[in-house]
């Protein structure tokens, strides 16, 4: 549900937003937009149209820095969570359900990101890295080590090792357990108890996550929905995979080891058949990779080639 309501809510509230300020800047301007044809066909047409409108590039041009509507879109998204939590909450206490989501959110736009996260699921940069020669050597031996230690090494991984560019990780999320400070003060504040079960701190012996939407019996110990959003960020030239992933796939997995799996494919797909994968996505490629290992979470991925959004924009 809460995947199926995102995008629904986030443009209407950004459609409202942008309504709200043209209506009180509307006394300065000779031309205002008229509250109508506010029906759901017309939403996302009419948010592109707004948007592109020589009056809207006119008035805030000279109102408004380049970065007023990211503060608008920053603005909707979490409005969006908040509303979905809402309609969540209200079908899981109709039916008596008592699950909840995490939810990792990325918007990108003009070259920028803005991240924001409930719970555990992650979202991760991939950029490539200019290697030195010695770097280049440490990563070969790396390989070779993890032939030792599984018993292959597939041509892909000794082929990229040859060159001198590689991805790095970059993390862009932080999980929200209850052993982080900030996260189990307010859980204790609010009359929850954070216990350790079977090694895994929860709360009240249970949950193992302090945000969340839904989860409604935890709510009332500290438990919330709202995200922890990062500022936007400006992407470069380097930055090659967003990645946003639940924790399921990071059970037997790093985060490096995503990149390095989306290196593989990256730098010799067009080079080598058998390393292109043609018969699955590169979210399908790191779900099953992190089946092969053993993951026994619940697990979902979603990747996006930054170069192909950078051809987009």
């Amino acid at each position: 549900m809460a995947s199926k309501l995102l995008l629904e809510y986030f443009v209407q509230h950004t459609y409202f937003l942008l309504d709200a300020v043209f209506y009180v800047s509307k006394t300065s301007t000779e031309t205002c937009l008229h509250k109508r044809d506010r029906d759901h066909e017309n939403l996302l047409h009419r948010w592109k149209e707004i948007l592109g409108s020589e009056w809207f590039q006119n008035t805030f041009s000279r109102n408004h820095d380049d970065s007023f509507h990211l503060g608008i879109l920053r603005e909707a998204l979490l409005r969006a969570v908040h509303d979905i939590d809402a309609k969540f909450s209200e079908e899981a206490s109709r039916n008596n359900f008592h699950s909840g989501s995490t939810a990792a959110i990325v918007l990108v736009v003009d070259d920028k990101i803005l991240v924001a996260n409930v719970g555990d699921s992650k979202a991760i940069l991939c950029s490539k890295n200019f290697q030195s020669p010695k770097e280049a050597k440490d990563l070969l031996l790396k390989l070779y080590r993890q032939k030792e230690h599984d018993g292959s090494v597939s041509v892909c991984k000794a082929a990229s090792s040859h060159g001198l560019t590689h991805f790095v990780v970059k993390g862009l999320t932080s999980d929200h357990h209850p052993d982080r400070d900030d996260e189990r003060n307010r859980v204790e504040k609010a009359g929850g108890q954070v216990q350790n079960w079977g090694g895994v701190p929860r709360i009240n012996g249970q949950l193992a996550i302090t945000r969340a939407i839904g989860d409604l019996p935890f709510k009332k110990y500290g438990v919330i929905s709202a995200p922890e959003v990062t500022d936007w960020q400006p992407l470069t030239a380097n930055d090659s995979y967003l990645v946003l992933a639940s924790d399921g796939v990071f059970e037997k997995m790093s985060l490096q080891d995503i990149c390095d799996l989306l290196w593989e494919v990256h730098n010799y797909s067009n080079m080598r058949s058998d390393c292109a994968h043609s018969s699955y996505s590169l979210a399908d490629l790191i779900v099953n990779n992190a089946l092969k290992k053993g993951s026994m979470d619940n697990l979902s991925a979603i990747v996006i080639p930054l170069e192909s959004v950078s051809k987009l924009s």
